[in-house]
């Protein structure tokens, strides 16, 4: 007979769920506004670049593309560090986390001095492979190279974060993202337009508070190794051991750029406006992945301390919410964007045709949002979860399946928004569709959870 004292199984379970919710949120609140900081001070070099000339956008079109592969194909960088912090720190071992993370903070180093030398030395070799016209090569170029000097910063940044929020503090990433982009809009601003540098001026800016944003955080990583007792010279041993284990995450990042990069090939074929629209409509949908990117953050955090405590009840819980959380997030995004689509093509550009080729993309963009979220919730969880070989595995599927439909419209010769749609609805609705079935398919089961550190 139920104690009329004790709560009801309905209380109980709403009580559960509401604790889970405030764990979700704790992480996916300050993530959310660490991780918009970045494209949003993006979103206005583009609509600054945008009323410098067409080529100009098409141009940093053209660079970002490599850009945000290079910093794309290192983001295990983050997630690698955040998945084994958080299972060693939810396994009491918070001295073996912190030194995780201070050996993914010097090979994020290395990679950037590595990345540096190969865009310098390759980089107009590399932006030509696209094919665009010499007016907008040039303006890639001379961002690019530019650009290049802020990469080790960028992957330092990524790896410090992973450590801190592996630790379960979201706050600081934060707190530096948003100094960073205070930083970044009125800098590029005077650099581009007071100074007339042009697309060179965005580049310098944007290097500018990078290397601010990382000084910040590598400091703070310091304090904290101190605390802790942990050495911060570079083990060599240790950092190949990390590259080692990060090896399955960059396979499946890789498979996830090359989709992004087929679609910027074929958005230069169709021409300057289409590749300028393309941009614009990339950043917007960085932008709207990172906001939803949030709750991931929080799944891999989460995920990753229960299952280093060995409590599968609280992974399947979190994992629960984060699905009902992620599909809402992408219909409340799905429809601001609806509404928003009739105003920020005119926002960021004054090109009638590049504002009609963005609306077209645009409109496919809102129609994908609730798969984006519920893709990549459960991404976060298998991140979180040290799932990286799987990951890995339906990356290579999913790219082999959406590939047919990007060349489909690069050998269609369509023209116009109609054909910019088109290459959307291949390169982002087809490709977050053919996740979400691998990666439902994958939580349904028991596989990925294993417990302990």
């Amino acid at each position: 007979m139920h104690d009329p004292a004790s709560p009801s199984p309905a209380a109980s379970a709403r009580r559960a769920r509401l604790a889970v919710d405030r764990d979700i949120l704790r992480l996916a609140i300050p993530s959310l506004g660490a991780l918009i900081a970045e494209p949003l001070f993006l979103m206005a070099d583009s609509a600054f670049i945008a009323r410098v000339s067409t080529t100009s956008l098409a141009g940093l079109g053209l660079a970002s593309a490599i850009l945000t592969t290079v910093i794309g194909l290192s983001v295990f960088l983050a997630y690698s560090t955040t998945a084994s912090v958080a299972r060693a720190f939810g396994a009491g071992r918070r001295q073996e986390a912190i030194a995780r993370g201070v050996d993914a903070c010097w090979l994020a180093l290395m990679i950037g001095v590595a990345a540096v030398l190969v865009l310098l030395v390759g980089g107009p070799w590399i932006l030509g492979l696209f094919g665009p016209s010499p007016e907008v090569l040039s303006e890639a170029t001379t961002y690019l190279q530019l650009s290049a000097l802020g990469v080790p910063a960028m992957l330092a940044v990524q790896s410090a974060t992973g450590l801190i929020r592996g630790l379960q503090n979201a706050r600081l990433p934060l707190v530096v993202a948003v100094s960073g982009a205070v930083v970044n809009i009125p800098l590029n601003w005077v650099l581009i337009f007071v100074l007339d540098l042009g697309i060179a001026g965005s580049a310098i800016g944007t290097v500018i508070a990078q290397w601010g944003m990382a000084i910040v955080l590598l400091i703070l990583v310091a304090r904290a190794a101190r605390r802790s007792q942990v050495p911060l010279r570079p083990h060599l041993g240790q950092v190949a051991s990390v590259g080692r284990e990060s090896v399955p995450m960059f396979v499946r990042t890789l498979s996830l750029r090359v989709v992004l990069l087929a679609g910027t090939l074929v958005a230069t074929k169709l021409g300057a406006v289409q590749l300028g629209a393309h941009q614009i409509a990339l950043t917007v949908f960085t932008l709207l992945a990172l906001a939803l990117d949030a709750l991931a953050i929080a799944g891999q955090a989460l995920t990753g301390r229960f299952l280093g405590a060995a409590d599968a009840d609280s992974v399947r819980a979190v994992t629960r919410r984060l699905m009902v959380w992620g599909v809402g997030g992408g219909v409340v995004t799905g429809a601001l964007l609806l509404a928003a689509s009739y105003v920020l093509p005119g926002l960021f550009t004054p090109d009638v045709a590049v504002q009609e080729n963005l609306r077209a993309a645009l409109w496919v963009l809102m129609i994908a949002q609730p798969v984006a979220g519920y893709v990549f919730v459960l991404d976060g969880v298998l991140m979180g979860a040290g799932d990286a070989p799987y990951l890995a595995k339906v990356g290579v599927v999913n790219a082999l399946v959406t590939l047919p439909f990007a060349a489909l419209v690069y050998y269609s010769g369509w023209s116009g928004p109609g054909a910019l749609a088109a290459l959307w609805v291949a390169c982002t609705l087809v490709f977050l569709i053919a996740r979400a079935v691998t990666l439902g398919l994958r939580v349904r089961g028991d596989a990925w959870m294993r417990l302990g550190e």
